[in-house]
């Protein structure tokens, strides 16, 4: 699996990702499940697909929130190890079964009210001072 080349674009994507509406519901819907494309769907997003594998499907997104990266696991454990790894480039991750959503804060936390799920930090590299 090329993880360290979807890790890197995932970064990227998290570092070009502009600043969200910040606005979400104050309740979390039921997860959301399903394909990436009715995930997308959902959020209101025409995914363009950048990894189309038997263990990992992943887009990057747009939508009046902001720009975000989807991705829909075949596993469970794929998606753990995934997100583990992830982390250490630092993002937000919406969690649900078998899907991620990466992005800005706001992004995430806004997808967050349609989508549910549960919202994750990565490591922030910027904060520790020598």
């Amino acid at each position: 699996m090329r993880l360290t080349g979807l890790l890197l674009g995932a970064a990227a994507v998290v570092t070009l990702a502009g600043c969200g509406s910040g606005g979400h519901a104050d309740t979390v819907p039921p997860t959301a499940t399903g394909s990436l494309e009715r995930l997308a769907a959902e959020v209101k997003c025409k995914p363009n697909l950048q990894t189309d594998a038997d263990e990992i499907r992943q887009a990057i997104c747009r939508n009046g929130d902001g720009r975000f990266i989807l991705a829909t696991f075949a596993t469970d454990r794929g998606q753990r190890e995934w997100i583990n790894d992830a982390k250490d480039y630092g993002g937000h991750y919406l969690v649900g079964r078998k899907w991620v959503a990466v992005g800005d804060d706001g992004v995430v936390k806004a997808l967050r009210g349609t989508l549910g799920g549960d919202l994750e930090e990565g490591v922030d590299h910027h904060a520790h001072t020598g």
